[in-house]
């Protein structure tokens, strides 16, 4: 690495009696603070019959709870606070920015909602967003291009009982079938001090913040931490496939898609930074091959996308009109096979390194929100165990070398253990790959 990026979020954290972690990072050059809990639950923790819940429970926690009823972001936003949160398969967040005034008002608020949310909790509220849900299930996938693709991959990748297999926004019969009970059920389980971390960054002393999250968390019942997530043992030839998804698009898109390391595993670093190699700007390998060189592609990308219990690395291209997907599929694995052999070259390593460190440096500019200092703490806090990973999550690619990243990709994409999943309009199914096999997500 470069040293540019400090590899320190100066940050002191507390376990309250009730096993909340309290991480609180100061920083007084604005009169504003960011609060921010992180819920480690998501959709891995629902299990078939029950989907959608950890995203559903996203949508209640703004609803009110037994000391205001009435609704969460008014009082906030007249405060003039910014807030949101956000679910994925492993946790599920809030966060606040507030004005240095109303940092009481958003941990009251936050504490309610943990500890006295059931009791403001009514069946119109639950219709109500089980309805603005299944909207949003309309909008950002059944009616968006390409919407169905992660869904379709999801459940190639993995078999029904796998935690990864139900989409995050879950299924709509579940959703339908959710009642107070089963949704009661959930909340009581995972949303309580011993599965949180709460992280408060900003203009605001260490012991002043301790001090308001004690006396507004410290009654809550601190809960039983849920047991961890065991998923079913999956071997990634057996699931390898080509599938073809008929959409409602304009031109056909390649997705080429592996079984990839965990969040912070072994490889995981190493990919990253293959996907840079790859896909990661105008100098990338397949940039070049597919856009610069041939103009086969309008786009392409390569990625890793690390979750707590694996990963997957897929690279996405979209072919030009008149391009047949099975071109863009030579190529591409012609490059990623030349990557696994001889590794990427000393100036495409750094470059890689660079680009990634320049993300956490975007990513450290801001306080709060998503991907700011407060999320980054909590993100550390439970996913890596210690809030102080910021300086090992660095180390990991500036341990990488050429050999450690061609090694990784040998290990990693096998081409037996890949889904192939060509993305084409109606009428076109000859740009597909051969032999691709149709499916429809579910």
């Amino acid at each position: 690495m470069t040293g540019r990026v400090s590899a320190e979020i100066p940050h002191v954290k507390v376990t309250l009696d009730n096993g909340l972690d309290v991480i609180v990072h100061e920083d007084h050059h604005c009169p504003i603070v960011a609060v921010n809990l992180w819920y480690h639950v998501g959709s891995k923790n629902e299990r078939p019959g029950r989907t959608g819940f950890a995203h559903l429970f996203e949508h209640l926690m703004f609803e009110g709870s037994a000391h205001h009823p009435d609704g969460y972001f008014r009082p906030l936003q007249e405060a003039g606070a910014a807030l949101n949160g956000s679910t994925s398969t492993d946790r599920t967040n809030y966060w606040e920015v507030v004005p240095r005034g109303a940092l009481e008002r958003a941990l009251w608020m936050e504490s309610d909602r943990m500890g006295h949310l059931l009791p403001a909790l009514t069946q119109e509220k639950l219709d109500n967003q089980r309805d603005v849900v299944l909207n949003e299930r309309r909008q950002r996938y059944e009616n968006q291009p390409y919407g169905m693709v992660s869904l379709v991959l999801d459940e190639a990748h993995f078999p029904p009982d796998h935690p990864y297999h139900w989409p995050v926004i879950g299924s709509v019969e579940d959703l339908h079938a959710a009642d107070l009970d089963h949704v009661r059920e959930f909340f009581a389980a995972y949303y309580h001090p011993a599965n949180a971390s709460l992280a408060v960054a900003g203009d605001v002393g260490v012991d002043e913040a301790v001090d308001l999250a004690r006396a507004y968390f410290g009654d809550i019942p601190a809960g039983d931490a849920p047991a961890p997530v065991v998923p079913p043992a999956v071997d990634p030839r057996e699931r390898a496939a080509s599938l073809l998804l008929t959409d409602r698009v304009e031109l056909p898109r390649l997705y080429l898609t592996w079984r990839s390391p965990a969040l912070y595993g072994e490889d995981d670093a190493e990919l990253d930074l293959a996907s840079e190699i790859l896909g990661g700007g105008k100098s990338s390998r397949l940039y070049r091959a597919l856009l610069h060189d041939r103009q086969w592609v309008t786009d392409v990308s390569a990625h890793q996308y690390s979750q707590e219990l694996c990963g997957r690395f897929g690279v996405v291209a979209t072919a030009v009109p008149g391009r047949a997907l099975g071109d863009l599929d030579r190529v591409i694995t012609d490059e990623l096979a030349r990557l696994a052999v001889a590794g990427p070259s000393d100036d495409e390593l750094l470059r890689a390194r660079n680009r990634l460190e320049a993300d956490f440096a975007a990513r450290r500019e801001s306080l709060g929100g998503f991907g700011g200092r407060s999320d980054l703490l909590n993100n550390y806090n439970v996913m890596a165990g210690r809030p102080d990973f910021l300086a090992e999550d660095l180390a990991r690619y500036a341990r990488a070398t050429r050999e450690s990243v061609a090694a990784a990709l040998g290990r990693r994409l096998d081409p037996a253990a890949r889904i192939a999943l060509s993305v084409v309009p109606a009428g076109a199914s000859d740009r597909a790959l051969d032999g691709a096999t149709p499916v429809e997500a579910s």
